[in-house]
C-alpha cells in the first residue's frame, strides 16, 4: 500500500519468471506528462512514472501445432520461429514444441544486428543452427530469409501483419494468414490459409507431394506404352517385316489402354509415406533417371516381346492379318497390366490394396472388355482387322503379358535395396 521505491531486481526477476512460463509481459504504468507531439512519442517523455503491475499473457498452442512439427521435421524440412516476444518466452513455447531443445538454438534481434554484415555477406553455421529469432524487427525478418536462401535452403514464410510483407515477398513460398492477416500480407503471399493454422500447411504439403506423385505416374504409363509402341514398329521394320499395327489399331490401342487409365492414376490415393520422404530439388526434372530407366526397361520388355509374338506368329504359319491381331490382344494386355505397375515408382503391386483406386480398377476392366466386344462386333471387327481368338491363346499372350509385371517388381526390389544401402553406408560415414 502506497508509494514504494521501485525494485528493478524484482521486476526484472519476475519479467524472466513469467516469460519462461511462456506468458507474455506487459508493464503497466501510471502518470502525467506533457507530449509536444501526441503523434511522435519517445521514450524521453515517458518519465515521473508510477509502476502498477506485470501483466502476464498467454496465446495458448493448438493440440495439432506439435505433432505438425514432428511432421515437417519427418519430411525433411526444418521448422523455425520468428517473433518479437521475449527470448524467454520464446523458448518457453518452443520447448513445448519440441521446436527448440537447447538455449544457444534461441537468436535475438540484437544477435542478428551484430553480424549483419557476415548475415548477408556469408554463410553462417548460427542462422542455419537457430531455430528460435526472438525480439526481431521487420527489416531482420528480411535479413534472416535472405541469409537462409543463400545458404540454399528453400524458404518459405508465413505471416499475418504487414511487417511480415517483405519477408513474404522474398520468400520462395509465402504464406498468409486469412482470418487475422492483413490485406496487404494476403496480396504479397502465394497462399492463403483460411483456418490460421500451421497444421493445415502440413495437409497441404502432403496433398503437394501426392499430386507431384501422381502426375509422375501418368507420366510414366503414357511415355512408357509411347516408348514400347516405337520400338514393335522400329524392330519390325530393322527385321523386314511388314508393320506389326496399322495406324487404326494404335490409335485404338492408346484409346482402350490410356483413355481412362490414366486419368484413373491421377486419383491415385496417398501411399501413406510421402511424409517420410526428403524433399525433392527444385531443379529436379519430373523425367529424372529413375524415369528414364524404368521407361527404357518397360519399352524394350513390352516392345520387343510383342515384336517376338509377331514374327513368331507369322514363322508358324499364321497369315500377317492373325500375327497382327495376336499382337494388338497382347499390347492391350501389356499396357493395362503396365497400369498397375504405375501405381507406385517404389511399393510393390502387392502391397497396395486392389480397390484402393476403384477408378483405375474398374477403368481397365472395362478397357479389356470393351476390347473383347470389338472382337466379336462385325464392324468394330472389320474396321480394326482383329478377330476372337481361342482360349488357350489367351492363357498363352497373357502369360507373356505378365513378364512385365515381374521384371517391374524386379527392379523395384532391386532399387529400393541399393537406396538402403545407400541410406546405411552415408549413415556410417
Amino acid at each position: 500500500s502506497g508509494n514504494q521505491a521501485f525494485d528493478r531486481e524484482w521486476f526484472e526477476n519476475e519479467a524472466t519468471r513469467l516469460a519462461k512460463a511462456g506468458f507474455r509481459v506487459m508493464a503497466l504504468a501510471a502518470g502525467i506528462t506533457e507530449l509536444k507531439d501526441e503523434k511522435k512519442i519517445s521514450v524521453k517523455d515517458l518519465q515521473n512514472l508510477t509502476f502498477l503491475a506485470l501483466v502476464a499473457m498467454i496465446d495458448p498452442l493448438r493440440p495439432e501445432a506439435k505433432n505438425a512439427i514432428k511432421a515437417c521435421r519427418q519430411a525433411g524440412i526444418e521448422v523455425a520461429m520468428i517473433t518479437g516476444d521475449h527470448p524467454e518466452t520464446a523458448y518457453s513455447i518452443s520447448q513445448q514444441l519440441d521446436l527448440a531443445t537447447d538455449p544457444s538454438q534461441v537468436i535475438t534481434g540484437a544477435d542478428i544486428r551484430k553480424v549483419t554484415k557476415e548475415l548477408k555477406n556469408k554463410q553462417q553455421d548460427s542462422i542455419n543452427n537457430a531455430r528460435v529469432f526472438a525480439r526481431v524487427e521487420p527489416q531482420q525478418k528480411l535479413d534472416i530469409v535472405h541469409a537462409m536462401q543463400k545458404n540454399g535452403h528453400y524458404v518459405a514464410v508465413t505471416g499475418d501483419g504487414a511487417n511480415d510483407a517483405p519477408a513474404l515477398r522474398a520468400a520462395h513460398v509465402g504464406i498468409a494468414m486469412g482470418k487475422q492477416g492483413s490485406d496487404i500480407v494476403k496480396e504479397t503471399s502465394d497462399m492463403i490459409i483460411t483456418d490460421d493454422n500451421f497444421a493445415s500447411i502440413v495437409s497441404g504439403l502432403e496433398e503437394g507431394r501426392v499430386a507431384y506423385a501422381n502426375i509422375r505416374k501418368v507420366i510414366f504409363l503414357l511415355i512408357s506404352a509411347g516408348a514400347a509402341e516405337i520400338v514393335l514398329v522400329t524392330l519390325a521394320l530393322l527385321s523386314g517385316l511388314p508393320i506389326p499395327l496399322f495406324a487404326v489399331q494404335l490409335l485404338w490401342l492408346n484409346l482402350v489402354t490410356n483413355g481412362i487409365q490414366d486419368v484413373a492414376l491421377a486419383f491415385e490415393p496417398a501411399e501413406g509415406d510421402e511424409l517420410n520422404k526428403a524433399p525433392r530439388s527444385p531443379q529436379e526434372k519430373i523425367f529424372n533417371k529413375a524415369m528414364l530407366e524404368k521407361v527404357l526397361i518397360s519399352a524394350f520388355v513390352i516392345g520387343g516381346l510383342a515384336f517376338l509374338t509377331f514374327r513368331l506368329s507369322i514363322n508358324a504359319g499364321y497369315s500377317v492379318e492373325q500375327a497382327r491381331n495376336f499382337t494388338l490382344l497382347l499390347m492391350v494386355l501389356f499396357l493395362n497390366i503396365q497400369a498397375f505397375n504405375s501405381r507406385s515408382e517404389t511399393r510393390s503391386i502387392f502391397n497396395h490394396n486392389l480397390f484402393g483406386n476403384p477408378f483405375l480398377l474398374f477403368g481397365t476392366i472395362t478397357a479389356q472388355l470393351v476390347h473383347i466386344a470389338a472382337m466379336y462386333t462385325p464392324i468394330l471387327r472389320d474396321v480394326l482387322h482383329i478377330q476372337p481368338v481361342s482360349i488357350n491363346q489367351w492363357f498363352y499372350l497373357l502369360s507373356i503379358s505378365l513378364t512385365i509385371l515381374l521384371v517391374i517388381e524386379a527392379y523395384k526390389f532391386i532399387t529400393m535395396k541399393q537406396t538402403k544401402y545407400s541410406n546405411q553406408k552415408n549413415q556410417l560415414s
